[in-house]
C-alpha cells in the first residue's frame, strides 16, 4: 500500500528555524511550536531564523527534490536600508557578484522590481528601525537558485543591505491569504515550473 503524503503551506514568522530538532541550544524556536506536524515532515528549503514568509513542508522527499529544482522560481520581497535605485534593480537583474563557501560567485540573471504598496499579508513584523535613521525601500526578486543567504548577499552587493526579507511565493504557492503563523494544508498535484 503507497504512503499517503501530507503537505502544508507555511507563513513562518521571524525568530523560528526552518527545522523541527535543534541540538546547539533549546531556547531556539522551531516549526512544531506552530503546528502539530505529522511524523517525518521536512521543510522544503530553509529560510534563515531572520527570514519570514512562505515555507513549503512536505512528508514526501521526493516532492522536496521536484520543489528545490532550480526550474521553481522563488520569490522574495526585501526591505532594504536606504531607497534602492532603478541602476541597483538593473544589476540585480542582471546578476551580482557574492561570496559563497569562501569563493565569488555570480548569481543567474533573475526578475527583480520595485514594491511601492506592500499586500496586507506580509503584515508589520519586527520592528526594524526609527524612521530616523534614514529611508528603507522594498524590491522584489525572483530566483530559481537558493545559495545560502543569497537575496541578502544580493542586495548588499549593490549597496542596499536589506533589513527585512520575506518569502512571497514558491512557484505557484503565494502566501496570500497567511498571517504569520498560520498552517494550511496543500496538495502538489499543480505545481508548475
Amino acid at each position: 500500500m503507497e504512503k499517503i503524503h501530507q503537505h502544508f503551506a507555511l507563513h513562518k514568522p521571524h525568530g523560528y528555524l526552518s527545522q523541527f530538532i535543534y541540538e546547539k541550544k533549546r531556547t531556539k524556536k522551531k516549526l512544531g511550536e506552530l503546528y502539530d506536524f505529522p511524523e517525518g515532515t521536512m521543510a522544503i528549503g530553509r529560510l534563515d531564523e531572520d527570514s519570514e514568509g512562505l515555507l513549503l513542508l512536505t512528508t514526501d522527499g521526493r516532492m522536496s527534490e521536484l520543489v528545490r529544482s532550480k526550474t521553481i522560481e522563488k520569490e522574495y520581497y526585501a526591505q532594504v536600508d536606504g531607497t534602492i535605485t532603478d541602476e541597483a534593480v538593473e544589476q540585480l537583474k542582471q546578476g551580482v557578484e557574492i561570496g559563497f563557501k569562501g569563493i565569488r560567485y555570480t548569481t543567474k540573471p533573475c526578475e527583480a522590481r520595485l514594491i511601492y504598496n506592500l499586500p496586507d499579508y506580509i503584515g508589520e513584523g519586527r520592528r526594524i528601525r526609527d524612521e530616523r535613521h534614514g529611508p528603507t525601500s522594498w524590491v522584489s526578486i525572483t530566483v530559481t537558485e537558493g545559495k545560502y543567504r543569497q537575496i541578502r548577499k544580493m542586495t548588499a552587493a549593490v549597496g542596499f543591505p536589506t533589513l527585512r526579507l520575506v518569502r512571497v511565493r514558491v512557484g505557484d504557492f503565494t502566501l496570500a491569504g497567511l498571517n504569520s503563523g498560520d498552517v494550511i494544508e496543500i496538495s502538489f498535484d499543480s505545481i508548475s515550473q
